[in-house]
Parts: C-alpha cells; sequence; structure tokens
C-alpha cells in the first residue's frame, strides 16, 4: 500500500489538498481561493462548476509541489480523503450540469420558510428525528426555498430528475464521472432530511417538506470505499477515494476525540464546537444540536455542536471594513496593548447569533464605550468575544451531557494568537491544546482514508503518531475573565432585548 495520502479539503474560502506520508506528516500543500457571491442582502451562492473546477486546482497545485520537492512518482498515491464545507447544498441532473448555484451554509433565504415551521409539530419531528433544530443554517430549507421560487429547480424535483446532495456528494459526483453517488453520515446529517437514529434519509420529513421525489446520494461511513478517480487527468492512474467527512467532524477526528467527553473547538470564520457523547445520542435542552461526530465500518459515534455563526470574520469585518489593522497578526499586540478590556464587549451578530442562544434575526453589537476607548479596545473585544462565544457552548455541553469538560483540543487560523488562546484556557479554567498543524481537517480525512486502505492499523495506532503540540494551561487571570464573562452575559441580553 502507498505510503501517500491525499486529503482535499474544500472549504468556504478555499481549497486545500494535502499529501500526508504515513507518519501523518504534511509533504505538500496546495490552496485555491474561493469566490462567495451574494446576489441579495442574506443570500449567498457559490459557482458549482467553480467549486470543482478549485478542487482540481489545488490538487494540480500539490501534486507540482509534490513532484519538485520530494521526487516521487506520482503513483505513489493511491488514496485520498476529502473533507468539506457543510450543509452548503447543491442540485445538478443526471449529466452532473448543476441545476442552480450552491447555497451557501451562510446563506439566510429561507429565514421566513424557518419561521412558518417554528412553532409547529413539524419542528418537533425535525428535532426529534435530526437533532438539529429549524434554521436556515440547514440545508433543507434552503432546497424547499429553491423548490417555491425556481421553475427549473421545482419541474426537475418534481421529475425525479434532481440530484441533491452537500459538496462532498457532488465533488465524488463529478470526480467518478457519475459512477458514485454517495454521502457520508457526517454531512447527511446536516441536511434536516436525516434520521440520525436510523441512520437513513427520513421519508416522513422529505415528504412533508414535499421534496420526496428529489434525488439524495446512499449515506455511508465516513470510512468507505466511494470509487476511483483519475482527477480529470491529473493522475495518470485511478486513485481510490477512501474517506468523505465534514469539515468539523474530520478536525475532531484529527484531534483524535475517540472517546465521549472529548471535545474540540475549530477556530476559523466561524467556529464549530463538539463534544464526542459516543454511542448515545444526547438531546440537548440548552440550544445544542445533536450530530454525528464520526463513524467507521461498525461503529458510529455522536456528538454534540455548538455552532458559532461569527468568530474569526469579525477580525476580518475590522481589517476589511474599519482599516483598524493590515494583517490579524496585528491584532495580539493591539490587544495586550491595553491593560483592560476597558468594559467594550462587542457582540458578533452580524449574521445572528449561534448556539446557545439561536438569535439569528439580531445584529451585531458593541457596548461600553467611551472617550477614553480606541481602536485597540474594540480589536479586544473582538477577539475576547471568541473565547466568551465558547465559554456559553461549553457550559450547556457540560449540563446536557453531564461530563465535565477536561481539556479542550483547539484547532484553526485563530489558535496562532497567543491572546485568544490564553483566554480561553483562563476562562474555562481547562487546559486548551493545540495540535500544531493547521491543516487538521485534512488530517482527519487522511487518518480515516489511511484507515479504510490500510495505511494505519487502527485508532490507538493514530493516538501514537506524534504531532508538535502547544498547551495553554489556566494562569492568574482566571478571576478576571470571570468578571468579564459577567459584562459578555450582559452585552447578549441587551443584543437579545434589541431583537425581540
Amino acid at each position: 500500500m502507498s505510503a501517500y495520502i491525499l486529503a482535499i479539503d474544500q472549504g468556504t474560502s478555499s481549497t486545500k489538498a494535502v499529501l500526508f506520508d504515513q507518519g501523518a506528516q504534511i509533504i505538500a500543500t496546495g490552496v485555491s481561493e474561493l469566490e462567495s457571491h451574494y446576489p441579495q442582502p442574506g443570500f449567498v451562492e457559490q459557482d458549482a462548476e467553480g467549486i470543482y473546477q478549485n478542487v482540481l486546482s489545488a490538487v494540480r497545485k500539490c501534486l507540482d509541489i509534490f513532484q519538485r520537492t520530494v521526487h516521487i512518482e506520482l503513483d505513489e498515491i493511491k488514496i485520498c480523503g476529502i473533507t468539506n464545507q457543510r450543509e452548503t447544498f447543491l442540485l445538478w441532473d443526471k449529466s452532473g450540469m448543476p441545476l442552480h448555484n450552491a447555497v451557501s451554509w451562510q446563506c439566510k433565504r429561507s429565514v421566513d420558510i424557518c419561521h412558518k415551521i417554528k412553532g409547529t409539530k413539524l419542528e418537533n419531528e425535525i428535532i426529534a428525528r435530526t437533532g438539529l433544530i429549524v434554521d436556515p443554517y440547514f440545508s433543507a430549507t434552503k432546497v424547499k426555498w429553491l423548490y417555491e421560487h425556481d421553475d427549473k429547480v421545482r419541474t426537475a424535483i418534481d421529475k425525479g430528475k434532481a440530484y441533491g446532495g452537500t459538496v462532498d456528494t457532488w465533488l465524488l459526483y463529478r470526480l467518478t464521472r457519475g459512477a458514485s453517488f454517495f454521502t457520508d453520515q457526517t454531512n447527511a446529517a446536516r441536511t434536516l432530511f436525516f434520521n440520525i437514529h436510523k441512520l437513513q434519509w427520513d421519508s416522513v420529513l422529505l415528504r412533508k417538506f414535499g421534496l420526496q421525489n428529489l434525488r439524495l446520494a446512499e449515506v455511508k461511513p465516513c470510512a468507505f470505499d466511494y470509487g476511483e478517480t483519475d482527477f480529470d487527468g491529473l493522475f495518470p492512474h485511478k486513485i481510490k477515494i477512501a474517506s468523505m467527512i465534514g469539515d468539523s467532524h474530520a478536525a475532531a477526528f484529527g484531534e483524535t476525540c475517540f472517546a465521549a467527553g472529548d471535545a474540540k473547538v475549530t477556530l476559523g470564520t466561524g467556529s464549530s464546537i463538539l463534544m464526542n457523547t459516543g454511542d448515545k445520542c444526547v438531546q440537548s435542552a440548552n440550544g445544542l444540536v445533536s450530530t454525528i461526530c464520526w463513524s467507521l465500518a461498525g461503529r458510529t459515534d455522536y456528538a454534540l455542536e455548538g455552532i458559532i455563526v461569527t468568530a474569526g470574520g469579525t477580525i476580518q469585518w475590522l481589517r476589511d471594513k474599519l482599516g483598524l489593522f493590515s494583517h490579524a497578526m496585528e491584532t495580539e499586540k493591539m490587544a495586550t496593548s491595553v491593560t483592560s478590556n476597558g468594559g467594550v464587549y462587542l457582540v458578533p451578530s452580524f449574521s445572528g447569533l449561534g448556539a446557545p442562544h439561536w438569535k439569528m434575526s439580531s445584529r451585531a453589537v458593541i457596548t461600553g464605550l467611551s472617550f477614553a476607548s480606541d481602536k485597540n479596545h474594540l480589536v479586544r473585544a473582538a477577539l475576547e468575544a471568541i473565547p466568551y462565544q465558547i465559554k456559553d457552548v461549553i457550559s450547556a455541553m457540560e449540563s446536557d451531557a453531564r461530563i465535565k469538560l477536561k481539556e479542550l483540543h483547539a484547532d484553526g487560523g485563530i489558535t496562532g494568537n497567543n491572546f485568544v488562546m490564553q483566554f480561553i484556557a483562563d476562562l474555562l479554567k481547562v487546559s486548551v491544546r493545540n495540535i500544531g498543524i493547521a491543516d487538521v481537517s485534512a488530517l482527519g480525512a487522511a487518518y480515516i482514508a489511511g484507515l479504510e486502505g490500510g495505511v494505519f492499523r487502527d485508532l490507538d495506532a493514530l493516538k501514537e503518531i506524534g504531532h508538535t503540540q502547544r498547551r495553554y494551561v489556566p494562569g492568574d487571570r482566571q478571576n478576571i475573565t470571570q468578571e468579564y464573562y459577567k459584562g459578555w452575559r450582559e452585552a447578549v441580553g441587551l443584543v437579545s432585548s434589541l431583537h425581540q
């Protein structure tokens, strides 16, 4: 078996193609930026063909680097794993022709549809069957909106000629030229169409959404023989696609969250916090969602998830819209240049406030400004909002799962900010571990593909793989961060009162 594993990490703003060796060390990486489109306020789309070409571009760059630096033939790469942005949904016909742009997970077009469902029996059925809440974030109401507003889509669905799926399914279909039409349990679990208890598409919900004629892919574990591809001729041979998994779930697997109580946070544009709950599906009473953590043949681990809509996105806003700094790396120094937060709080509900509050119609609020406040206080408030939101979610998880968090695994670009990482440790009063690999979702996809392809022996073998790690332990500012957190709760309360 080949020692090299190709992992595709198809994200919201870019695609990364990462090559790992048998020691799970990164050998080569290729990155291609991806655009989003905003046809009207609240609408977010991506070009379906553009997503596919973006993947090919990233793979081409990765293979070019691999061949120039490692000097090993491409036939040494025989397996591939795919991880992807979740909830974004696509529709296409049998030939692979898109019926519409991909509707992004960020899109809010289906707010009115969600409002009509809330408070009805259907809402309760959705929660009970899928583990999710009724929100535009998830896929089903996006599809319902397209069905109601696009004649081409409606006709194709009614005639049973519309193939639908999340990004993983779309890529698989295109990469195999229509030979493989599958999805995995983690992506299926984000659609509002999937029964997480029975691990199958829910015919009752599909019928009640009026989408019973929509063609959905066969659901498989994350580790599975999904088919073969040569990436449109980039390889001289076909390689096996041996894993598919949603990006946050892949990060949990890459962080070796293999036991109940293991938790990770991914700090990117938004943020996802997953806590493994083992083979038990825990129903949340505190605004979290129940989902699939990851799955192998014969084993499915469940999780509680808290979705933070805006994390690093706030930093981008301060840079791009307000021009407070040129690069995100400047924010740590700016935050530590002031001795305190000065009573300034930024509640980053630019696109709504996620778990555990779920105030999706709210907008961002800055409170506590005085003439003594400067741009450093505003930057610090934006950074502090990340740990505060994590604290909100972790507290809800501990209550729901009746498990006390012992350590938090953290990944994503913001983990390079020492101010944020130390603040999280102080606020949660637990150590925070950073694996030291930026591409941890790609790592998780590679781990699973390696298990399926025989590169790695078992889960214990994955735990033995050495990566540079950094731990942040609670320090002498634990008490003051708890006081700051009280101010955050008041600020969130203000947001709620303004948007009732």
